[in-house]
């Protein structure tokens, strides 16, 4: 468990990467939205006021935070793997203590915009009737909120995760593999499903699982990634090029 808590300990040794850095990205894009709300509200006419704050309601401008989370697991594990293998780490304490991290890290974040989706709320959109945090998929209250950003959060963590340790084992053949085989995945999965006619089907089972119930099914991908990345890491030795 030592070894453990030491990498955990590791990857916040610098928490201006892993912490301060995704706040700062955060706020300047909450900031930029908040000007762009007024602007466009202080520049449209009276009658057409409230059909621009019905369209604010939709924003995807959070997908920023979770696409640089993604890139910060990359990064975290490039570059603590090889340190932390040269002082005695083993591998599978090295992934335990990252998975750890990064759960940690899933829960503070998710709490943070919890946060700001409660003031978010309790403001009316900032005053402006925007949304970055309470739009309609991420749930009608705190609760499921905090469960979805959570699970999201889980989820980029670890596909991030499955990732680095691609990169770290294989360098940039193993990406590039990587993810062409993500691409026949998924143009493979749409082309079945348009051949059979099963999109109703396959729209259909989300409608029945409910929002939440649909972001639930992200931790089966999360596990997936989580499990390949520990397969590929265990293996793995650090290289210079």
């Amino acid at each position: 468990m030592n070894r453990i808590t030491s990498v955990v300990r590791l990857h916040l040794t610098n928490p201006w990467t892993t912490i301060i850095l995704p706040w700062m990205i955060m706020g300047f894009i909450l900031i930029a939205n908040i000007a762009i709300w007024a602007i466009i509200l202080g520049a449209a006419a009276p009658e057409d006021r409230a059909d621009i704050r019905e369209g604010l309601g939709y924003s995807g401008s959070t997908t920023y935070f979770f696409v640089y989370i993604m890139v910060l697991a990359v990064q975290a594990i490039s570059v603590t793997f090889p340190f932390a293998l040269g002082y005695g780490v083993t591998r599978r304490d090295y992934y335990l203590g990252t998975a750890l991290t990064f759960v940690g890290l899933s829960a503070m974040f998710s709490v943070g915009l919890t946060i700001l989706s409660v003031i978010e709320e309790a403001t009316g959109g900032w005053g402006l009737g925007g949304r970055m945090f309470t739009t309609f998929y991420y749930g009608d209250n705190w609760l499921q909120r905090l469960f979805i950003f959570f699970v999201t959060f889980l989820f980029f963590f670890f596909v991030g995760t499955s990732a680095a340790s691609i990169w770290v084992r294989w360098r940039a053949n193993g990406l590039i593999a990587y993810f062409v085989g993500l691409a026949v995945i998924v143009v493979g999965g749409a082309a079945l499903l348009t051949l059979t006619g099963t999109w109703p089907a396959f729209g259909a089972f989300f409608v029945n699982a409910g929002l939440v119930g649909s972001f639930a099914w992200s931790l089966v991908i999360t596990a997936v990634a989580a499990v390949g990345g520990f397969l590929v890491l265990r293996r793995a030795t650090p290289k210079s090029s």
